[in-house]
């Protein structure tokens, strides 16, 4: 999975590098693809198969391709953050989660502009490079810094104003409250302890399968904002460490389970 995700991004940072060149096409409003993503994709694919030829693949461009091991799939996102990426912003990732039956036992999140590889497997620990991570220790959400995804305009607007409430509900409470455009990077974020929590109300499983697997092997938790574990399955996400997850799960599970 490390190697598969080095390889992709020398073509990410290559075309990082000429991104005013890039042929870009419209999937939605606010939700762009571009060559690069698709040629990162193509790379893992490939790459991921020669390694594992039997299992599955659910992948952001090319949705899902079935294959003998119907218990392994490999969930993947070839750019994590998009937008930042044809902005020229640096800031966006590379995503693989190894999925068997209904959980995440793996996953690697790379950012090929800080060369910050986190990566994790069920029972070993959660590691950022060659160093161990873990979650932050606060417990006072005045001290805690939070990360969330911000609705895109084709977002629904019962979602929206979801998400208005969430944020009217926390933003008086916390040290600050960041939107940086990749959730993969969020989760890699609250696996190393740089933010405390992050939530988002609509997700997709390629966004934060890989985060996942890291975040609990870093010590922390991961519920969806319903107050369950089907985080796949609900479309939301809450990250956090361990001092704040009741907290946090009690505020918006009362916004979002409603």
């Amino acid at each position: 999975m490390i190697n598969a995700a080095f390889k992709a991004a020398r073509g990410l940072v290559r075309d990082f590098g000429e991104v005013e060149h890039l042929q870009v096409s419209r999937k939605g409003p606010g939700d762009f693809v571009s060559v690069a993503d698709k040629k990162s994709e193509k790379i893992l694919f490939e790459e991921l198969k020669k390694a594992r030829p039997d299992f599955c693949f659910l992948m952001e461009e090319s949705g899902r391709i079935e294959n003998k091991d119907k218990d392994h799939t490999w969930i993947i996102d070839p750019l994590d953050g998009t937008s930042n990426f044809l902005h020229g912003i640096p800031h966006f990732s590379i995503s693989i989660g190894l999925q068997k039956g209904n959980e995440i036992i793996a996953g690697v999140i790379y950012d090929p502009i800080k060369n910050e590889m986190f990566y994790a497997e069920r029972g070993g620990g959660a590691f950022l490079n060659d160093r161990r991570i873990r979650v932050s220790a606060r417990t006072h959400l005045a001290d805690s810094l939070l990360a969330t995804g911000i609705p895109f305009a084709s977002t629904a607007e019962k979602d929206q104003k979801t998400f208005t409430q969430s944020l009217q509900a926390l933003m008086p409470k916390v040290a600050g409250i960041r939107r940086m455009g990749s959730a993969a990077l969020d989760l890699a974020y609250v696996a190393s302890g740089r933010y405390e929590a992050y939530w988002e109300g609509s997700i997709s499983s390629w966004d934060v399968a890989a985060g996942i697997i890291i975040v609990k092997e870093a010590g922390g938790f991961v519920r969806d904002l319903k107050g369950g574990t089907d985080v796949l399955g609900d479309s939301s996400i809450l990250a956090t460490n361990e001092g704040l997850q009741v907290e946090l799960e009690k505020t918006l599970k009362a916004i979002y389970a409603k």
